[in-house]
């Protein structure tokens, strides 16, 4: 009983040190195998239909970053400062019938692909009745959603590593793309710039977190 208490108690000391950081210690570099460790955890994340529409790009070139500041003005800090920058691309073109989820059923699944098959029509179902995805803008932000969920699990598993990251929004996604995609990185016709993220070492105390009353965000109905 006492190590169940032990394992809560220490998912919320997890969740209070996860802090969106905005001042990094340049001097400070997350080891190899700390990395791996959270690559891993975004990889092994859920998705809808397990379709995994994501792509982890580490940025690591000194002049583009540079080259970003203008056009991420939400990333400024963390270029600044942050060991890793993450750009997090989310896959624009997933349908039933198309090649990447061809290629996630057999090649990944290792099922066999039919787009006649119950599970391929479910799906197809599923985005276009279901959730009104019908247009790649729809199906980017469906994609986009998944993206968000990779990144959370990741900044967590770097929080209980001592690591500390912040998710970046604050872009021009069509000026950002149109750079990435100028510099050969991203392939617009079937990706585009979900989030960014970075991971580092804080150069600033956490400020306690403000948030609702857990009375005010959850009911329970019966």
């Amino acid at each position: 009983m006492r190590e169940h208490e032990e394992i809560q108690e220490k998912l919320i000391e997890v969740a209070n040190r996860r802090y969106a950081t905005k001042k990094f210690d340049p001097d400070r570099k997350v080891d190899d195998d700390d990395w791996r460790t959270i690559l891993e955890v975004g990889r092994l994340s859920p998705s809808s239909f397990g379709y995994e529409p994501w792509q982890f790009v580490e940025l690591d070139n000194p002049q583009m970053r540079q080259d970003l500041k203008p056009i991420a003005w939400g990333a400024v800090n963390s270029i600044n400062g942050a060991d890793k920058l993450l750009l997090i691309f989310a896959r624009k073109d997933v349908t039933y019938d198309s090649d990447y989820v061809k290629y996630m059923v057999q090649d990944v699944k290792r099922h066999e692909y039919d787009p006649n098959s119950k599970s391929s029509q479910a799906f197809k179902h599923f985005q276009e009745t279901d959730m009104d995805i019908n247009d790649e803008r729809t199906r980017f932000d469906w994609a986009a959603k998944q993206c968000y969920i990779a990144m959370a699990n990741m900044m967590t598993a770097a929080a209980a590593l001592k690591i500390d990251s912040c998710p970046i929004e604050g872009f021009n996604r069509e000026k950002v793309e149109s750079y990435l995609a100028e510099k050969g990185i991203l392939d617009r016709q079937h990706w585009g710039l979900a989030v960014m993220v970075s991971f580092g070492y804080r150069d600033e105390p956490i400020k306690p977190k403000s948030r609702q009353a857990i009375s005010d965000i959850y009911r329970t109905i019966k």
